[in-house]
């Protein structure tokens, strides 16, 4: 029988865990962040380093982070990087259980003080579906007069046991701009990693997968032709925040997204949803 129950960690971070017969899963209300997904009789299908200490106002350094409504570094560089999505607190909706499958909801509450960064009224949820697999849905819906424009993604961390073995496959035909330079066309079907990565990719199709000592980790991504594809690599690790200097070898972000000129355009009424589904390969 599912069993849905709330937690508070150490340091005072909400969250609410799952267990049913499909899966164990953890999702904290500041960012409405999936932290863990667990097929039951299976690995782990999301990492998160060992070095982040869980503190209220900063995102976990791993599982599926929601950046929004930007990506990446704002044109203002004393805005938050990826939006201000992922560090502020967000409601649970509800929550409902269907033969061992289980819903949860979460809306993000905008505040005066968001207005500053963000002076439109639109609304935001996030949808997420636990079974043998994981999907999550971030909806969009323009509450406004006028148009508004966002970027936007799903910045998921995945555990793959030996960055040197990981083949990343699906991109060929697609094209992408890496530190700034680019684009360059995608003209081979899978990736290896024998330095940092950092690949935003377009025109991309809806499916790629992970081929770790361990399995194979299939994503795939709704409404969505871009994708980021990032690895920090050795010099990049000693420098990022709650992350040990070999943690690079242990996992890969490959994020749905909606990012370049897959930015998303929405009219006055109008909805998006960006969704991704992870599961391993039977």
């Amino acid at each position: 029988m599912a069993v849905i129950t709330t937690g508070v960690h150490p340091n005072g971070l909400e969250y609410i865990e799952i267990d049913s017969e499909l899966c164990h899963a953890r999702v904290f209300l500041q960012g409405a962040q999936i932290e863990s997904f667990t097929p039951k009789g299976k690995a782990p299908l999301l990492w998160v380093s060992s070095a982040d200490d869980y503190q209220p106002g900063s995102g976990i350094r791993g599982g599926i982070p929601v950046c929004w409504p930007w990506f990446g570094q704002h044109p203002d560089a004393d805005w938050p990087q990826h939006g201000f999505a992922r560090n502020h607190m967000w409601q649970r909706l509800n929550s409902a259980v269907q033969d061992e499958v289980v819903t949860l909801s979460f809306v993000l509450p905008l505040t005066d003080a968001d207005r500053v960064y963000w002076p439109h009224h639109t609304r935001v949820e996030l949808h997420c579906r636990f079974s043998h697999e994981l999907r999550v849905s971030l909806v969009n819906i323009n509450q406004d007069q006028h148009p508004v424009t966002l970027t936007q993604a799903l910045h998921s961390y995945f555990p793959i046991g030996d960055i040197h073995q990981l083949v990343a496959s699906g991109f060929k035909g697609a094209r992408y701009i890496e530190f700034g330079k680019g684009p360059y066309d995608q003209l081979q079907d899978s990736v290896r990693f024998d330095k940092e990565t950092d690949r935003v990719y377009t025109a991309l199709g809806n499916i790629q997968t992970l081929q770790t000592p361990n399995g194979t980790i299939v994503v795939k991504r709704e409404r969505s032709r871009s994708a980021i594809l990032w690895n920090p690599w050795i010099e990049k690790s000693r420098r990022l925040s709650r992350f040990h200097d070999d943690d690079y070898l242990q996992m890969v972000c490959l994020e749905a997204a909606n990012v370049l000129d897959d930015a998303v355009t929405l009219a006055p009424g109008e909805r998006h949803v960006l969704a991704t589904e992870i599961s391993w390969q039977d």
